[in-house]
């Protein structure tokens, strides 16, 4: 029977009768020995090809657990800069800040996207003094340039049981001025929430009529703003003050198109920027972009309306932007 050579085992000698048995083999045994005298010798010796793989998985595997933890990535990150331009921390003045310009005569005060919309029922004028809801907080953010301390308050005669009551505003203030997107974002703002003592400002619920006193009522339509020198009677002390609208606070805005606990997330941001700093209003950006917090978007989301209100600061262009709660919605 003739042999197949393509079917004989490769180590097999062509002929084993043969008296020259071409090339000598290596000794396996010897070599084993000698492979297994260290204990990097038996891993390799047990593992084989795997025992190499093995330092690069250690490596990839470490890398993961640390993305995991940090949070770091290898990707796009994620914008950590500033949204707004640079804040004037501890800025002493007694300026209103929010509310419109004084004199202004170009405003159309009938701006449609401006006129409180319908809804429920709101306290049309309190006592004009307020009370403080008891409680505090931890500090929340880091605060290497400021710890900001402040109140929760409401205007005596300002009835809070159709929105969950005193605590329940209390509790969507802190958590709003608590939340990553909000300002502790920035590293540079802290907050503390006080029932006794002097806060740097006063986080206060208050009705339309008192407002106007508060805030001013060049233009005819419900705002809120912050009052830095706010006193409740002449020859009082002054009272930094955060003057949020009942009225917007249970009815919203025409052109915030959210929901209404957006709407308050926004309005909380909004006015507590102008007291940590921000002095100034911005300009939608970008055509379509969310809105900066700093836009009045209480009014409109339009640079051609808000330069109406805001002429010094806003350029009227044909940019609209989106609502958008948050100074840093992206975090």
């Amino acid at each position: 029977m003739l042999r197949n050579e393509w079917r004989e085992p490769l180590r097999a000698q062509r002929d084993p009768l043969a008296s020259d048995s071409g090339r000598s083999r290596a000794n396996r045994e010897e070599h084993q020995r000698w492979r297994k005298r260290t204990w990097l010798g038996r891993f390799v010796s047990t593992y084989g090809w795997r025992a190499y793989a093995l330092p690069p998985l250690v490596v990839v595997t470490v890398m993961v657990i640390y993305q995991t933890i940090t949070g770091a990535s290898g990707g796009t990150p994620v914008a950590t800069e500033e949204v707004h331009g640079p804040p004037t921390i501890g800025a002493e003045g007694t300026a209103i800040i929010g509310a419109p310009p004084r004199g202004l005569t170009q405003f159309d005060a009938d701006l449609p996207t401006g006129i409180l919309p319908d809804g429920g029922p709101y306290t049309e004028a309190g006592e004009r003094t307020w009370r403080v809801i008891p409680g505090g907080t931890p500090q929340v953010g880091t605060g290497s340039a400021k710890v900001f301390r402040y109140t929760v308050e409401v205007e005596d005669g300002v009835d809070t049981t159709s929105f969950g009551g005193d605590d329940a505003f209390a509790r969507m203030v802190d958590q709003t001025l608590a939340n990553p997107k909000s300002w502790i974002h920035n590293p540079q703002f802290a907050f503390t929430r006080i029932d006794s003592g002097e806060p740097d400002f006063r986080v206060s619920l208050t009705s339309p009529i008192t407002i106007r006193e508060g805030c001013g009522y060049e233009i005819q339509l419900e705002a809120s703003c912050y009052n830095p020198a706010y006193r409740p009677v002449p020859g009082a002390p002054q009272e930094p003050r955060v003057f949020l609208n009942e009225a917007r606070w249970v009815r919203g805005a025409v052109p915030f198109q959210g929901d209404i606990g957006s709407y308050r997330q926004y309005l909380i941001n909004h006015e507590v920027g102008h007291a940590i700093g921000y002095q100034h209003h911005e300009a939608c950006d970008e055509n379509g972009a969310l809105a900066p917090v700093m836009m009045q978007q209480t009014f409109s989301t339009s640079n051609v309306d808000a330069a109406k209100f805001d002429p010094d600061w806003i350029k009227a262009d044909d940019k609209t932007c989106r609502f958008n709660p948050w100074p840093y919605p992206i975090a």
